[in-house]
């Protein structure tokens, strides 16, 4: 039957006529309608036009009416070949200077007119983040440089990768073809930015040159609140289920919640309502729950841990929405083994920083990290962090840009500013501003610890072993016998007539525990935590490593909480240790808390950059009495939470402030390296 768009009335005295029965009964269906669609919007008295302006739901159902006619008359356009397939060129045929830059502008000229414009912007960021162009912090200018190294080695001895232009152009392209649903550009095409387009082209233009695979199996960009992130992976999802070639093809919108899930699902669902040209011509479907395409059995759907079975998944694509609130790595673990039947799958995590130490995302966050600075290979790994540099005064405007990729586009100047004035009056928005829009992580809802200064007391050369003879206080924490205990010792040296601080930390758990947490598997296998077997630690074991220490060293005091050590504290006392009791009372911690934190900002402090105990440290709150004294607290509505490294840092600092107050052991105030001859101070 001929739509009624193509139906041509012949009129005859007056008259509609129309060539076949067919042809009139469409007409007479099409004019049906319309008059039923203007019966419905026109008010037909003044009474009912008042009526009208009084009912909000009415008049809402009218606006909404007039809406999706425009939208109609603005159609999603359908793409052509040559818009959607761009030539292919052989990359080692392109122009390459060695050296940085990698491309220089009349290169990038020629890659733009060779029909890839879209590459050439992202080759153009690139080049400009390395030159100092466009501000952005040393992560970013990792990741940039990494790209670059990486075109270099193409065409290179067994490098197995290469880039294909078209693939990466052709991704880019579709994805503008979709209109933006929210803010001032509500309806207009999307338009991707320059980093967007890194991201984008970096992940789907690097493909294995044998086969013309994906090389990336897993893309992680962290970037602050407001840059777009759920506006760039909306489309790529509708892009993975229906352009990407892949049969079967499972998308999955994944989060914590079901909520949070929905945030990138609706996205994409409402974008794909508003390309019907899109649908039509990829035979994709919108429903409550799930976008569909028929022909190649492909969906869509949210996904989230509280779902009611996470097991059968086969994954082609998926979206990690904020990875950072996952407590958890039960969904990311599931989603990561349900790609291996798959012959290019794609996980895409999107993120900005939060408050947990422990959780995956800060795992994958100090993945990447390592990625990036070339300490650990993962050639099937892309990642891109937006922040600031640990030197970055965050209250600096410079240091906002760096962080906000967006600046200008969707993350505005004046809010951002406003944002920071307020946090500086307040600890708990000055935490929640560091998150959402530096992508800092924080560690707890009240902040105590900077926690960029306590990354910059950390050096990873310290030796233990370079102490051995000089004198000590440990700090035991045994508070809880099935979970994490803690032990760190306190050294002290005079460097050009200032005294500096060195903590050493070991920790305890029992075998048991591991599960309790995903991070402890980590650091067991890298050496962080001991590990005893059963259900309970090895008092036994601790017990012994306090008495190797007295011998290797010169133990003044072992300051230890008697809540569960009053036994281990009267083996010791029969080994010669001495040991003292050291109650958790608010006199007992104020002073070494704010000693510490003095310690830390004049970087009189010194660690060996311990991953448990800067948990430890991250996951204090401070709570303040009206006399100006603090005491470490710790959300206990949060069970994986843990502040046992920092209690027995306390408590060694502690006690050794008490001996120099009272002049009880004066040999302890004069803590010094040991002589150009090897021998240390004998004791006063």
């Amino acid at each position: 039957m001929p739509s009624t768009d193509d139906i041509e009335p012949r009129k005859r005295g007056g008259r509609r006529k129309y060539a076949t029965p067919e042809e009139a009964h469409a007409a007479k269906i099409e004019s049906n309608r319309r008059g039923r669609e203007r019966r419905r919007r026109e008010p037909a008295t003044p009474a009912e036009a008042q009526a009208l302006l009084s009912d909000p739901a009415r008049s809402n159902e009218l606006l909404e009416a007039a809406q999706q006619r425009v939208a109609k008359r603005r159609p999603w356009t359908q793409p052509t070949p040559d818009e959607l397939n761009p030539p292919r060129v052989n990359p080692t045929t392109l122009p390459v200077t060695l050296g940085k830059p990698q491309f220089l502008d009349e290169d990038l000229i020629e890659l733009a007119a060779a029909g890839f414009d879209n590459v050439a912007s992202a080759f153009q960021y690139a080049r400009d983040v390395i030159a100092g162009l466009i501000p952005a912090g040393r992560m970013v200018r990792l990741a940039c440089e990494r790209h670059e190294r990486d075109l270099e080695k193409i065409g290179k001895g067994d490098w197995p990768y290469t880039f294909d232009f078209a693939k990466a152009e052709r991704v880019c392209r579709v994805l503008q073809l979709f209109r933006e649903i929210k803010g001032p550009r509500a309806r207009q095409r999307l338009v991707l930015m320059p980093w967007q387009r890194f991201i984008i082209a970096s992940t789907f233009g690097w493909v294995n040159r044998e086969t013309g695979t994906r090389r990336f199996r897993y893309a992680l960009c962290y970037v602050p609140r407001g840059n777009g992130k759920t506006t760039l992976a909306a489309p790529l999802a509708l892009y993975m289920l229906a352009l990407d070639g892949e049969g079967g093809a499972e998308v999955y919108a994944a989060a914590v919640t079901r909520q949070q899930a929905r945030l990138v699902f609706d996205t994409a669902q409402r974008m794909a309502e508003r390309a019907p040209e899109f649908r039509r011509r990829y035979g994709v479907m919108v429903a409550a729950h799930a976008i569909v395409q028929e022909e190649n059995a492909a969906t869509f759907r949210p996904l989230s841990r509280d779902a009611t079975s996470l097991d059968g998944l086969n994954v082609h694509f998926a979206v990690l929405d904020e990875l950072a609130q996952h407590k958890n790595g039960e969904v990311f673990d599931v989603l990561q083994t349900a790609t291996g039947k798959r012959t290019q799958p794609l996980m895409l995590g999107i993120t900005t920083a939060a408050s947990n130490q422990s959780s995956v995302g800060y795992e994958q966050w100090q993945y990447a990290t390592r990625l990036l600075e070339q300490k650990i290979d993962d050639e099937q790994f892309f990642a891109v962090i937006y922040t600031i540099d640990k030197t970055d005064d965050w209250r600096d405007k410079k240091s906002w840009i760096k962080a906000n990729p967006n600046w200008g586009v969707s993350v505005m100047p004046d809010a951002i500013a406003n944002l920071c004035l307020q946090a500086q009056q307040s600890a708990a928005r000055q935490n929640a501003f560091k998150q959402k829009h530096l992508n800092i992580w924080t560690s707890t809802s009240v902040l105590w610890m900077n926690m960029q200064v306590w990354d910059a007391c950390a050096d990873a050369t310290l030796d233990i072993g370079d102490f051995a003879g000089e004198e000590c206080i440990i700090g035991l924490d045994l508070a809880t016998k099935v979970d994490l205990a803690a032990k760190v010792k306190l050294f002290r040296r005079t460097i050009d007539g200032v005294q500096h601080y060195y903590l050493f930390p070991e920790f305890f758990l029992p075998d048991a525990a591991i599960a309790k947490n995903d991070a402890y598997g980590g650091w067991v296998a890298d050496g962080h935590i001991t590990v005893s077997p059963g259900e309970v630690n090895d008092l036994e074991m601790i017990q012994s490593t306090v008495i190797d220490d007295n011998q290797t060293y010169r133990v003044v005091d072992v300051a230890y909480d008697p809540w569960q050590a009053r036994m281990m504290a009267s083996n010791l006392e029969n080994a010669d240790v001495s040991v003292i009791e050291y109650r958790p009372l608010v006199q007992n911690f104020s002073p070494p808390m704010k000693e510490i934190e003095a310690l830390a900002l004049e970087r009189r402090l010194h660690h060996t950059g311990n991953p448990v105990l800067a948990w430890n440290v991250g996951c204090v709150m401070v709570q303040e009495d009206f006399k100006g004294n603090i005491f470490p607290r710790k959300d206990r509505a949060d069970p994986l939470v843990k502040i046992d490294g920092l209690i027995a840092t306390l408590m060694a600092l502690g006690r050794l402030m008490f001996l120099d107050a009272t002049d009880r052991e004066p040999s302890i105030v004069s803590l010094t390296p040991a002589n150009a001859t090897g021998s240390v101070p004998a004791h006063a």
